[in-house]
C-alpha cells in the first residue's frame, strides 16, 4: 500500500518545532509522575531507621523515555500530515490536544510526588537548616508551574502557527494582485497607443 504523494514538509517542520517545548513540558510531567526516591530501612536498637537517597538509574531513565513520547508523537502525525490536504492545520491542532494532554492530571502528579518525598526533594529535613533548600511541596509548585506555562507556551504557538497561515490564505485569496495576462491560452488584443507607421502601398 503505497501513502499518497507528499505536499511538502510544512507540516512535519512546524509539528517539530512545537515539539520542542512540549518536551520540556513533558519531562517536567513525567517527573512528577514517576520521580520516587530509593528508600533503605533497617531495624535500629529502638526504632526502625529510614534512609531516602536519589532516584535510581532506571527511576530517571524511565522518566526521559516517557519525556519523549509525546514529542515524538507529535512528530509523527506531523509527518503523516505531509501527505494530506490542510495537513499544517491538522499537525497544529495535534501539537494543542497533546499539550492539554499531558498536563491533564498535573495536580494529582504533583499530590503523590510531595507524598513519596515526604521530607522535600532534596532529601533533607527541615530541621537541617544549614543544608536544607526545600520544603515538602515546595519543589513540586515549582515543577507543577512551570509544567503548566510550558503547555501554554505550546498552545500558543500551535495557535499563532494557524493565525499566520490563515491569514497568508486570507491574503493570497482576496488581496493578491491578479495577473495582467490570462493563463488561458488565448491571445488576447493589447491595449496601445495607435500605431503610427503607415502602411505600404
Amino acid at each position: 500500500m503505497r501513502l499518497p504523494a507528499s505536499r511538502g514538509r510544512g507540516p512535519w517542520a512546524i509539528a517539530s518545532f512545537i515539539a520542542i517545548p512540549l518536551f520540556f513540558e513533558s519531562l517536567m510531567a513525567s517527573t512528577l509522575a514517576q520521580e520516587k526516591p530509593r528508600i533503605i530501612q533497617w531495624n535500629g536498637a529502638h526504632k526502625l531507621i529510614t534512609m531516602w537517597h536519589a532516584p535510581t538509574a532506571g527511576t530517571e531513565a524511565r522518566i526521559w523515555l516517557w519525556a519523549l513520547v509525546p514529542p515524538l508523537l507529535l512528530s509523527l502525525v506531523g509527518y503523516l500530515c505531509m501527505r494530506i490536504k490542510y495537513g499544517w492545520y491538522i499537525a497544529c491542532a495535534a501539537g494543542i490536544v497533546i499539550a492539554l494532554a499531558v498536563v491533564h492530571k498535573l495536580d494529582t502528579w504533583a499530590r503523590h510526588h510531595t507524598h513519596r518525598f515526604s521530607i522535600g526533594v532534596d532529601l533533607i529535613p527541615a530541621s537541617n537548616l544549614q543544608s536544607n533548600q526545600y520544603n515538602p511541596g515546595e519543589w513540586e509548585k515549582l515543577a507543577h508551574d512551570t509544567a503548566l506555562s510550558l503547555s501554554h507556551w505550546t498552545i500558543g504557538l500551535a495557535a499563532v502557527s494557524i493565525f499566520v497561515m490563515v491569514a497568508l490564505y486570507i491574503r493570497r485569496r482576496f488581496f493578491s494582485r491578479r495577473p495582467l495576462f490570462a493563463d488561458d491560452g488565448a491571445i488576447h488584443e493589447g491595449v496601445h497607443a495607435p500605431d503610427a507607421t503607415l502602411p505600404a502601398e
